[in-house]
């Protein structure tokens, strides 16, 4: 089974930035067609974030766009999110997933 770990999340001002990392443990053909989602205070489903398709296309949430980069270390089997500028409205858990396997999720708080 595949172990998805993700690290990275703190809390920042906004317009402050902050890098997370997911890696992958365990059997897994390529850390593409992944993505990261998050669960925001007081919401009970996870949003999709950031995509990184299959062909290594990227898709973005129209709220981050602009802001957030997904890439990832197809070597290494380490997806990352770049999140820059952050807003208020960031703050939330946010976790990786990839062929139904989910992270425990790392929290990322944004506030003054």
């Amino acid at each position: 089974q595949v172990q998805l770990v993700e690290s990275g999340g703190g809390s920042v001002q906004p317009g402050g930035s902050l890098r997370l990392s997911c890696a992958a443990h365990g059997t897994i053909s390529s850390i593409y067609n992944s993505g990261w989602h998050r669960q925001a205070p007081g919401q009970q489903q996870r949003e999709l974030v950031a995509l990184l398709t299959s062909s290594g296309t990227t898709k973005y949430a129209d709220s981050v766009k602009g802001r957030f980069t997904i890439s990832g270390d197809n070597a290494k089997k380490i997806l990352y999110l770049q999140m820059d500028n952050l807003k208020p409205e960031d703050t939330g858990v946010y976790y990786c997933a990839r062929a139904g396997s989910w992270g425990r999720g790392t929290q990322v708080t944004v506030s003054s």
